[in-house]
């Protein structure tokens, strides 16, 4: 029987990658009764917890990226992989609010060079005629990782407690660590258990840049890619704010949506736990629908539709979930609409990081991660925005429209951007 190509085993890894990042992720908003009484926190408090991780994930977005394109994958996701681990261990050790803060900082700053270094992987080893459904499935990871979260960390704290739960989830890490160092290359030229077709198909297909080869030919290199050189591309700055809209939205469900239905709704932790789980999974079809569309629109020759279509589609979707699921009577009729909420915003995910391969080239890495900083610096603003706006006068509404108006704006971003935009630095 003949072997699996290798990139598929590549995209194996790289799913588990997503599925251990949002569990890692997800398992402090499931464990949060426990660490508020434990280290007698506020709300408003906690509100900062969950914001201190994206602060940290977002402002170290471009830097990781920055990191993946000139040291490659292999190396940066390592070392990442293990960083997040120590830190999601040393959060069993947090005494008081002031150090829970710093620790999860450090866990953000830790994972904040994972998909910047998947979006290098997907450069340099996926075809770009396969790379929407593949990115589709690295976020469905991600949203099946935080869904088993909820009901399976729930029980876990149930069971052992939420520091043995952290401890275990380190160890997790340093084994998916260790995998990824002896078993990737950076390039398919470095594998050695790649054919000789595999290979030869994948250098056709990946897209290389013109700028690639010229310099080649002349024996000399691009220029390094400089923030000053991400800031002035307009595409760019379209994406960071259509981006931070998604993120508004997708990190309500992974730091609040299950505090506020077991509240809201005076459900039970398991019976939490099973309520946010399934928008989650909602958001994971949503990125293999969406993935899937990108592949089939840019086969058809609709290059720059396949990237605006799905995410335009998922904003208004996003926008409808939001406002319907307000004051619904039962927990299933809020679970529905923010289903379609998540779904919706999770269809954004493969066109956007799609469209940042496309106009980064070899410099993916930066380009993807400068677009996620904007994105996570949406989720810190959701977990202090539900917290501030619940006691204000508005309630929750506040937030919840403030949602889907940032989607009207992103749908606007995604009729502005221009895939023919590419950020280029000139031969030296």
């Amino acid at each position: 029987m003949k072997n699996p190509p290798i990139r598929y085993m590549l995209v194996v890894g790289t799913f588990f990658l997503s599925v251990l990042l949002y569990v890692d992720r997800a398992c402090i908003s499931t464990a949060k009764d426990a660490i508020v009484r434990d280290l007698s926190l506020s709300d408003i408090q906690w509100a900062w917890v969950l914001a201190s991780f994206a602060f940290g994930y977002a402002l170290f977005q471009t830097p990781g990226g920055m990191m993946a394109d000139r040291l490659g994958s292999r190396g940066v996701l390592t070392v990442v992989v293990s960083a997040w681990s120590v830190f999601t261990g040393m959060t069993a050790i947090a005494w008081s609010f002031s150090s829970l803060l710093v620790i999860r900082f450090l866990f953000g700053v830790g994972e904040a060079g994972a998909f910047p270094g998947i979006a290098k992987v997907l450069y340099s080893w996926i075809p770009v005629n396969e790379r929407g459904l593949i990115k589709g499935i690295n976020f469905s990871g991600s949203r099946i990782g935080a869904a088993i979260a909820m009901p399976l960390i729930s029980a876990l704290i149930v069971g052992i407690g939420w520091k043995l739960t952290f401890c275990v989830l380190m160890l997790v890490g340093f084994v998916w660590s260790t995998f990824w160092w002896y078993w990737f290359r950076n390039d398919p030229s470095e594998h050695a258990s790649i054919s000789d077709e595999e290979r030869e198909y994948i250098f056709a297909k990946r897209q290389q840049d013109v700028l690639d080869k010229s310099a080649t030919i002349k024996g000399q290199g691009p220029q390094p890619m400089t923030v000053a050189m991400l800031f002035s591309s307009a595409s760019l700055w379209l994406m960071m704010i259509q981006y931070f809209a998604s993120n508004f939205t997708f990190f309500f469900a992974l730091s609040w949506l299950y505090p506020y239905v077991k509240d809201t709704y005076n459900l039970g932790a398991i019976a939490a736990g099973f309520a946010a789980m399934i928008p989650l999974l909602a958001g994971a079809l949503g990125n293999i629908v969406s993935g899937a569309l990108v592949d089939c629109l840019y086969r058809i020759g609709w290059s720059g539709w396949s990237r605006k279509l799905p995410a335009i589609v998922g904003f208004t979707l996003a926008a409808l979930g939001m406002v319907m699921s307000l004051n619904q009577a039962s927990v299933f009729g809020a679970v529905f609409w923010l289903s379609v909420a998540i779904f919706g915003s999770d269809m954004t995910l493969s066109p956007s990081w799609s469209f940042c391969i496309d106009i980064g080239g070899r410099n993916a890495g930066a380009v993807s991660g400068t677009m996620n900083m904007a994105g996570n610096l949406g989720s810190a603003i959701t977990a202090l925005a539900f917290a501030y706006m619940d006691k204000s006068t508005k309630g929750n509404s506040g937030f919840f429209y403030t949602a889907a108006c940032l989607s009207i704006l992103a749908i606007a971003c995604w009729f502005a951007v221009n895939s023919e935009q590419r950020i280029e630095p000139s031969p030296r």
